[in-house]
């Protein structure tokens, strides 16, 4: 009995250790990442970024993002501004602390990639595709959100756009 055990195991074990050797490459978010808005006015940026980045270019179908960005670190370049955007009125920052992004799938596309996932900002929870690239070590992507369909100040529609375009540029590191 021992004698097949023992090959066995061995067998179980190196055959583990491959599946542990193929996982796709984690990666660490770089100090000098950018995430910018711009709504006309207001725009700006959000600093506070973190989160989880597996990604591998010959493994997408076990890439994942799961990041998160820190809503009191929103900076429109005015601090009246700022304030007014962390209030209750727009982002309610004590409420909704972080805006996050899971992905639920990472595809190659003619002009990159794309992740699609659920984008979680006030609330609320929204399916999003986010097109982005990947060169030297560092990810951009740029989309667009509307604040309404967020509920970020559905009391005044018409103030300013309700559509905000997205810019983020995130270097990482292994």
């Amino acid at each position: 009995m021992k004698r097949i055990i023992y090959p066995f195991a061995a067998i179980l074990l190196i055959v583990s250790s491959a599946f542990t050797l193929m996982q796709t490459t984690a990666w660490k978010i770089a100090d000098n990442y950018a995430v910018k808005f711009d709504g006309g006015d207001p725009s700006g940026e959000f600093k506070g970024l973190k989160g989880t980045i597996i990604f591998d270019v010959a493994d997408l179908a076990h890439s994942k993002f799961d990041a998160t960005v820190d809503v009191a670190s929103i900076n429109t370049g005015n601090g009246m501004k700022n304030t007014h955007a962390k209030s209750e009125k727009w982002f309610d920052a004590e409420k909704y602390p972080v805006i996050r992004f899971t992905s639920s799938a990472i595809n190659k596309t003619a002009n990159g990639f794309e992740a699609k996932g659920t984008l979680d900002m006030h609330g609320v929870q929204k399916e999003i595709v986010i097109p982005f690239t990947f060169e030297n070590n560092t990810f951009h992507g740029n989309f667009e959100i509307n604040r309404l369909d967020y509920n970020v100040n559905v009391a005044e529609p018409e103030h300013g756009s309700a559509k905000f375009k997205m810019d983020i540029t995130v270097p990482v590191t292994k």
